[in-house]
């Protein structure tokens, strides 16, 4: 039904450890299972008592040695009870320890099943930041450094609006997107990824009628933090999701960045200014055999769009819910691999398609020497600095839509009255040179003072 995990299994499969329906089960197991021993460790808690270093062991290793098996064995339960936390808490009531069965009311104490599910969730979702999207991010980020640094002096003529433009480098416009990106992923690293452990509509209430002298809201502080989350105190019956709408907008944000590379080196290609290494056995078209594709760049751009299409959706539906609790939360969280898999097939593109990239000299080159207009802006900032009249003007008539030569420009320098030390350095501007502090800035931001990685 999805390419996802048909045509781009091989690129997604680690996923599933995050956002298979195996995966949440598991993590509700694990959750559950660290809410009893939460529990157990609570001296205000008295029905029972700490657990032994051993009984502690056992129950971890059911969420750690969750198999295939377990999850299948929950689902069976969850066909009779049609709640699928519910059938986690009766799997779990059934694998106890053999000193722990007299305590078996202890699982799923006090709790709603969105205490368990929020949990889930963003223990998942913070896994996979953290140890997926993230280093996957960073390796992009370095190879775009890595790109822009070896061509930080290469010449490029710009193109704003299309038009002929103040010449660049290559390596400048590489460490504009690598800027962009490290702004955005410092800001998705940056979320606090948040969870509740407060009962049916917020309020403890459940766990102040079994225990009114104790402190709930900081028991259940303790917990949410030992799970590596942010504690929320003021909730309904659900954690709200704003901090995955916070995540989810952060991610985006990136990958529109990553469109608009995508697009800017598919135009790059088409002009000529990057070339794409053929690969042996590789083929452009099924009829026109010289054909060389920008295809990673055309895949990226596609799966992006996808992936940002779900999580805008995520982050404008999650944080909605009618009075204390609706559902419709919970078929939408699901989908949370959705947006996560096309962001890593796009990225696993765009890393192949920069890998192969080399850089078309002769083009940029003659687009170079073909643009002798270029140098009307310089000219007529140093004629501005000498205070000669109208000379925006006089470079524009002499300039628009006009073909300028070196001798063409270089007649029209030897005219002017300016000092005879800035007409000789204009004399000897060129298109090619003109490119202004473009490497040093590209050299500078791409030094390891100006990166924390």
């Amino acid at each position: 039904m999805s390419p996802i995990d048909g045509r781009y299994a091989d690129k997604t499969a680690d996923l599933r450890q995050h956002f298979s329906e195996f995966a949440l089960i598991r993590e509700r197991v694990r959750v559950e299972i660290a809410w009893l021993i939460h529990l157990a460790a609570e001296p205000g808690v008295d029905g029972i008592d700490p657990l032994d270093d051993a009984t502690r062991d056992r129950l971890v290793q059911i969420g750690e040695q969750f198999s295939v098996h377990d999850g299948e064995a929950i689902k069976t339960i969850e066909r009779t009870t049609n709640h699928d936390v519910k059938a986690v808490e009766y799997f779990l009531k059934e694998r106890l320890p053999e000193n722990l069965l007299s305590k078996r009311e202890f699982v799923h104490f006090a709790c709603t099943s969105e205490d368990i599910n929020n949990l889930s969730w963003t223990s998942l979702l913070a896994r996979w930041r953290d140890t997926h999207w993230l280093p996957g991010i960073d390796a992009l980020i370095s190879t775009l450094q890595t790109f822009a640094q070896t061509h930080a002096a290469q010449p490029m003529l710009a193109r704003t609006h299309g038009q002929t433009a103040s010449p660049t480098t290559l390596g400048k416009e590489f460490v504009n997107v690598v800027a962009r990106l490290q702004r955005q992923r410092d800001g998705a690293a940056a979320v606090a990824l948040s969870g509740k452990i407060n009962g049916a509509v917020g309020n403890y209430n459940a766990h102040v009628s079994a225990y009114p002298d104790v402190d709930w809201p900081e028991v259940s502080r303790r917990f949410v933090t030992s799970l590596g989350l942010d504690f929320n105190p003021l909730t309904t019956q659900i954690e709200p999701h704003d901090a995955i709408a916070e995540l989810f907008d952060a991610v985006a944000r990136c990958n529109i960045i990553l469109i608009d590379l995508s697009r800017d080196i598919w135009g790059y290609i088409s002009l000529g200014y990057l070339t794409q290494k053929p690969v042996a056995g590789e083929i452009g078209s099924s009829t026109m055999p010289h054909k060389i594709n920008p295809i990673d760049f055309e895949n990226a751009e596609g799966n992006l769009g996808l992936a940002n299409a779900v999580m805008d959706h995520l982050s404008r539906k999650l944080p909605i819910s009618r009075w204390q609790r609706d559902l419709t939360d919970s078929t939408a969280l699901r989908n949370l691999g959705v947006g996560a898999g096309y962001t890593d097939i796009a990225l696993a593109s765009l890393r192949k398609g920069i890998g192969k990239l080399g850089v078309g000299a002769a083009a940029l080159d003659a687009d170079l020497e073909a643009a002798w207009e270029v140098l009307a802006e310089p000219i007529q900032t140093v004629m501005r600095r000498h205070d000669v009249p109208d000379a925006y003007e006089k470079l524009k008539a002499l300039t628009r839509g006009q073909a300028m030569t070196a001798e063409s420009i270089r007649a029209f320098i030897a005219g002017l009255e300016i000092p005879e030390s800035d007409r000789l350095r204009l004399m000897e501007m060129t298109p090619a040179a003109y490119t202004g502090l473009a490497e040093r800035l590209t050299r500078e931001a791409v030094s390891p003072a100006s990166s924390d990685r």
